[in-house]
């Protein structure tokens, strides 16, 4: 028990000196409320968008538009990366758009989402799903890469379908590069989300930081980022939860 009280304490040690700080330095007049207000202020517009249905309204907006989005990338992302992870030929015909289309930032697409699908949801959960994908992509074909190959041959030997060698052998034996790809793929989801809800969105976090600065509230521009924050660390608690639980030499 106090082993584990123990543990809490470090883990919000360094959130309660920021906001320690933080205090601080308004009490001491190093910032002006204008454009850094004091965290009761943060506190409170907390409190009236939560009580307004407001905050839980932009939540849940941005929520689903980084599942939706998240899930399209994620089962691209495995096909792909378990066809060119098996398949030299295949690699070496994919490669060189990959290694183009990789390096552009997922906000450059925006303007063509946009064209392409409108200012709806559609634009959005495009976007998501190009920042997401990359990620599994690489760590799926990495995975694979450092499957032992013994294990391959194995499954030559003894004629086993392709079809239960990729579901028994190959995802299993990649399942840990996998995993840190979707967690980064995760983050990258929320990333975007923001980035897209800036341009045109009626709701969502984006919507809301835009709000904020259009409206001079700097207190509504920290909550939302606070609030981004916090979702990506809770989604990433679960995913590695997970990954702890299925990966058994994790």
């Amino acid at each position: 028990m106090i082993k584990r009280i123990a543990g809490i304490g470090w883990y919000i040690a360094l959130p309660l000196l920021i906001i320690a700080i933080w205090k601080a330095a308004d009490i001491l007049g190093y910032i002006v409320s204008y454009t850094m207000p004091p965290p009761e202020d943060i506190v409170i517009t907390a409190v009236e968008f939560y009580n307004d249905g407001t905050l839980l309204e932009h939540i849940k907006a941005s929520f689903i538009r980084v599942i939706e989005g998240f899930g399209i990338a994620l089962v691209l992302a495995l096909v792909l990366g378990v066809v060119i992870g098996l398949s030299r030929g295949f690699e070496r015909f994919t490669d060189s758009i990959l290694q183009i289309i990789k390096p552009i930032p997922p906000i450059a697409w925006i303007p063509l989402a946009i064209l392409w699908f409108g200012i709806g949801e559609a634009s959005k959960i495009y976007i998501i799903a190009v920042g997401a994908f990359f990620p599994i992509l690489i760590n799926t074909v990495e995975g694979i890469k450092n499957i032992d190959p013994r294990y391959l041959e194995l499954a030559r030997v003894y004629e086993v379908r392709r079809g239960r060698v990729i579901w028994r052998v190959i995802l299993p034996g990649a399942l840990p590069f996998i995993m840190v790809g979707i967690r980064i793929g995760l983050g990258m989801g929320w990333i975007c989300v923001v980035a897209a809800e800036l341009i045109a969105a009626n709701s969502g976090i984006g919507y809301m930081l835009m709000d904020g600065r259009s409206l001079s509230r700097p207190d509504i521009v920290i909550l939302g980022m606070i609030v981004i924050g916090i979702a990506g660390k809770l989604m990433d608690d679960i995913l590695r939860f997970i990954s702890k639980r299925i990966i058994r030499w994790n």
